[in-house]
């Protein structure tokens, strides 16, 4: 019998099982494919590797428009692939590594329950009993109602980042974090751009001022915006897919859907546990429990949607039950980023929440890195209750480094007075920050 098995080996999967096999736990992790989960293999860094070898076209578009020089990069898009998905396999191998030297067992494999004691591995038909269990099964895009993705013209998350031709258009439908990201990476290399969203502004999940800031930049870029705009149909013909608009239709080489994501609950046979789903995430108590030896982590449970929070989560629930916490999960506070140009970074409460609150601001027009880099569009923000740092959001240049520092002061409840206490090195960009606290 395991003291604990392991249902997915994405980050909260694979922060679990290290953790476990930290603790000295008999430890099993089952993946039905690549460990790393969406976020190492089709998510979070393949997206980072991209902008990041096309982000020197960025820097010197910013150049130029400042007539300071000019120049070119041209990427080579199959080697850029290939470097993509030589970064993932070696990363893949780190973590089996890891949990090898810690005793973790990897079985590759589906698992569903038999009961809330049992596990069963769907190729090899294997049993596994367990003391605990945290299905960790993560998520995968989600397609419009009457549509599906095909892989070739409408393309998911997953499906556009291995093409190795690219598209002369691409419209994207939806404008949070993994459309405008893609955007980025595909308008970079000359893409023709067109952005739907339902909502009025990109990044909806932030502020208004945030998106408004990101919106001015896409227009400087050349996308075509549409926002509080919905589809109505999707069809592909002659290899060219229209998208009807209900008050016009747009044509595009390819389209692909950011609408959101789904959670991975499917064939697990939760019934088997007397879990019934309601909603479409697997319900979770404030200890993270689905019952009481049944943990659910992640984007599974709907909670935070991020891979850091299912990492968190995953360490989380090892310590519940190792009884080195008794504490509830939550109230947490996550920080989250949108990369590419501009970047944005939120942690803590934003004013759409809010009714009583202030807001001081510093733009990075008066950051001297930002200026070093031509990039000085943007702002930090930082929102206040009872004179404590409650929330800080920014959107420019490079500001997801700002975000660790943001998640202590809003962890801390800073005010202005404990800003005086810490020396912000100059030139910084956490200069900016530190305008933002004291304006």
């Amino acid at each position: 019998m395991y003291d604990l098995i392991i249902i997915g080996g994405g980050p909260g999967g694979y922060a679990a099982a290290i953790s476990a096999g930290q603790a000295g736990l008999k430890t099993a992790l089952i993946e039905k494919k690549y460990l790393g989960g969406t976020c190492l293999n089709v998510g979070c860094i393949p997206t980072k590797l991209l902008l990041g070898y096309t982000e020197p076209i960025e820097n010197i578009k910013h150049l130029k428009r400042l007539r300071l020089g000019d120049g070119q990069f041209s990427p080579d898009i199959k080697s850029i692939i290939k470097r993509k998905n030589n970064i993932i396999n070696a990363t893949q191998k780190s973590i089996a590594q890891s949990l090898k030297k810690l005793g973790v067992e990897v079985y590759t494999d589906k698992a569903f329950f038999i009961n809330p004691q049992t596990i069963k591995l769907a190729t090899s038909n294997k049993e596994l009993l367990f003391k605990h269990a945290i299905i960790a099964t993560g998520s995968k895009s989600t397609a419009l109602p009457g549509t599906s993705f095909n892989g070739q013209t409408i393309l998911s998350s997953t499906d556009i980042l291995n093409l190795e031709t690219i598209p002369s258009s691409l419209a994207i439908i939806g404008a949070g974090a993994i459309g405008l990201e893609l955007g980025q990476f595909f308008s970079r290399l000359g893409t023709r751009i067109i952005l739907i969203e339902a909502l009025n502004h990109p990044a909806p999940l932030e502020d208004q001022d945030i998106g408004q800031e990101i919106q001015k930049h896409l227009k400087k870029e050349g996308w075509e915006l549409y926002f509080q705009t919905r589809v109505e149909q999707i069809t592909t013909t002659n290899n060219q897919v229209h998208i009807d608009l209900g008050f016009k239709t747009i044509q595009v080489e390819k389209c692909l859907l950011a609408i959101g994501r789904s959670p991975n609950t499917q064939e697990l046979n939760l019934e088997n546990c007397e879990i019934n789903l309601d909603t479409r995430f697997i319900p979770v108590n404030e200890y993270l429990q689905v019952t009481k030896n049944i943990f659910a982590i992640g984007d599974v449970n709907g909670k935070i949607m991020l891979a850091h929070a299912a990492e968190d989560q995953g360490r989380y629930v090892v310590k519940f039950i190792t009884q080195k916490i008794t504490t509830p999960y939550f109230p947490r506070i996550i920080p989250s980023c949108i990369y590419g140009f501009p970047e944005v970074m939120s942690v803590g409460k934003k004013e759409k929440e809010l009714k009583d609150y202030q807001v001081t601001k510093a733009l990075l027009a008066a950051n001297p890195i930002a200026q070093a880099h031509g990039v000085s569009s943007g702002f930090v923000k930082v929102i206040w209750q009872n004179n404590k740092v409650v929330g800080i959001s920014a959107v420019g240049y490079k500001v997801s480094h700002l975000v660790t520092l943001a998640t202590i002061i809003v962890s801390q409840g800073w005010t202005k007075e404990t800003t005086h206490n810490y020396i912000f090195a100059h030139p910084t960009l956490d200069e900016s920050l530190k305008e933002a606290l004291l304006a």
